[in-house]
C-alpha cells in the first residue's frame, strides 16, 4: 500500500521554507499510524546549531485552545455559565453596563468589544494597527517586566470599545483571554495556571507543555528572531522573555508532538464532552490583528484549503474549497510561531514551529510587502495537510 505521507514532498517543501528565509523551522505530520517529523535550518544563527523536530517552542495563541478548553469543563462543571453576563462574575474588572452586557462566550469568541492591551502595555506600540508609526523599542525595555494581568486587563477594559458586546464581525483581543484566566480563578480558587495545567495538560497526557513561571524556555529549544517588519536589523534574540505580558492567552511551551497530540484528543471528545466540542465549533466573523475577517469559535480556528499564510496567530491560512475542514490555531510571540491543524476526522494533522517573526518590510503605504517565506509555508501547508 502507498504510504498517505509523502515524506520526500514534506522534506522538501520544509527545507524550502528555511531557503525562502527562515532561520529554522520544524514539524510533525500524522496521517492515522503514519508520523512525520522534520526540521530545516538553524537554531541558532550565531553558531550554526541545528533545529529539531523535538524541541520545545513558544506557541503563541495556541494558548487559548488550551483556556477554552478549560473555561468548558467548569461551565460543564456547572460554575460557569456561556450566557452568562461577566460581570456577574467579575464585577470590579468590568463593571456597570458592559459587565452585564458582555457574556462569556463573548470574551472566548472575541465578540465582547473589549480594546486590546497590548498597544497600552508597549508604548512603542501604541500606533497599532498603524505599523509604519510603531517601533520595536518596548519590546526590550520590558523583556523582563512582571506585568500584573490586572493591570493590562484595565488597560484593555478602559480603552475605547472595539465594537458592541455581541456584535459581529468581533475584534480579536487579548484582553478576553485574560479576563478568561481571571475568571477560571474566581470559580476554581486556583490560579488559571494550574487549572489548565490539571485540567486540560495533564488530562492530555503532555509531557513537554507547560505555562512558564519565568522568562527561559526549559530543555531543548531554539533561539527567536523578532524582526518587527524590517525595523530590527539583523532579527534580535527573544527567546529569554517574560511571558506574563500574556499569560493564559498566549504564554504556552510545548512541541509539535504534544500540539498534534492534544488537538486529536480534543477533537476526538477526550477533553471536553462532544456538546462543549460542538460549542467550541460554532464560529462568528472575527476581524484579525492584521486586519482579516476570519471565522473564530470558542478557542478554535477553521481552516479548508491553504491559501495564504498565518502572519499574527489567527489569520487563516486555508479559506476556500478543501478537503475537510480541519481545527487547530495559530500564535506567535516576540520571534516565535506555531500553527497546529487537525483534520475533523482527527486523522490527519500537521503541527509546524518557526522561529522568525514579522521579516515582511512595509511598502510606502506602510503595508507589510510580501515575503518569499510566506509563499513557502503555504506550499508546506498543502504538502502537509493534503499531500
Amino acid at each position: 500500500m502507498k504510504d498517505a505521507l509523502d515524506c520526500g514532498a514534506l522534506d522538501a517543501a520544509i527545507d524550502h521554507v528555511h531557503r525562502a528565509g527562515m532561520p529554522g523551522l520544524f514539524a510533525e505530520v500524522r496521517d492515522g499510524d503514519q508520523v512525520w517529523r522534520g526540521a530545516a535550518g538553524v537554531a541558532d544563527v550565531a553558531t550554526g546549531r541545528p533545529v529539531v523536530a523535538g524541541m520545545r517552542h513558544r506557541v503563541g495563541s495556541i494558548t487559548k485552545t488550551f483556556t477554552a478548553a478549560a473555561v468548558l469543563q467548569q461551565v460543564e462543571r456547572g460554575r460557569i455559565g456561556l450566557d452568562t453576563p461577566i460581570g456577574r462574575y467579575l464585577p470590579k474588572l468590568v463593571p456597570g453596563e458592559r459587565g452585564e452586557a458582555i457574556t462569556v462566550r463573548m470574551l472566548l469568541n472575541h465578540t465582547s468589544g473589549l480594546a486590546e492591551y497590548l498597544p497600552y502595555a508597549y508604548p512603542s506600540l501604541k500606533a497599532f494597527p498603524v505599523l509604519a508609526e510603531t517601533g520595536p523599542e518596548s519590546l526590550d525595555d520590558h523583556r523582563f517586566t512582571r506585568f500584573d494581568p490586572l493591570y493590562l486587563i484595565g488597560r484593555g477594559v478602559t480603552a475605547p470599545p472595539a465594537g458592541t458586546p455581541g456584535g459581529t464581525p468581533g475584534l480579536y483581543s487579548n484582553t478576553n483571554y485574560l479576563l478568561l484566566g481571571r475568571l477560571l480563578e474566581q470559580v476554581t480558587g486556583s490560579t488559571a495556571e494550574r487549572c489548565v495545567t490539571r485540567d486540560v495538560i495533564e488530562r492530555a497526557g503532555l509531557r513537554d507543555t507547560e505555562l512558564p513561571t519565568g522568562p527561559h524556555i526549559d530543555g531543548p529549544h531554539s533561539q527567536l528572531y523578532e524582526s518587527w517588519f524590517g525595523m530590527i536589523d539583523p532579527p534580535r534574540d527573544y527567546s529569554v522573555f517574560d511571558m506574563s505580558w500574556v499569560g493564559p492567552s498566549a504564554s504556552l511551551i510545548s512541541t509539535v508532538a504534544d500540539l498534534n497530540r492534544f488537538y486529536a484528543a480534543l477533537l476526538a471528545g477526550k477533553i471536553v464532552a462532544p456538546s462543549s466540542l460542538a460549542q467550541m465549533r460554532r464560529t462568528v466573523p472575527v476581524v484579525s490583528q492584521e486586519g482579516r475577517v476570519i471565522e473564530y469559535g470558542l478557542g478554535l480556528h477553521p481552516m479548508d484549503a491553504p491559501t495564504d499564510a498565518p502572519v499574527d496567530g489567527t489569520d487563516d491560512p486555508a479559506e476556500g474549497p478543501g478537503r475537510g475542514t480541519f481545527w487547530g490555531h495559530g500564535g506567535t510571540v516576540w520571534g516565535g510561531g506555531a500553527l497546529a491543524m487537525t483534520r475533523a476526522d482527527g486523522r490527519r494533522q500537521m503541527a509546524v514551529a518557526v522561529n522568525m517573526q514579522r521579516g515582511n518590510r512595509l511598502d510606502s503605504a506602510g503595508r507589510p510587502q510580501p515575503h518569499p517565506v510566506d509563499e513557502a509555508l503555504v506550499a508546506f501547508y498543502r504538502v502537509a495537510m493534503y499531500g
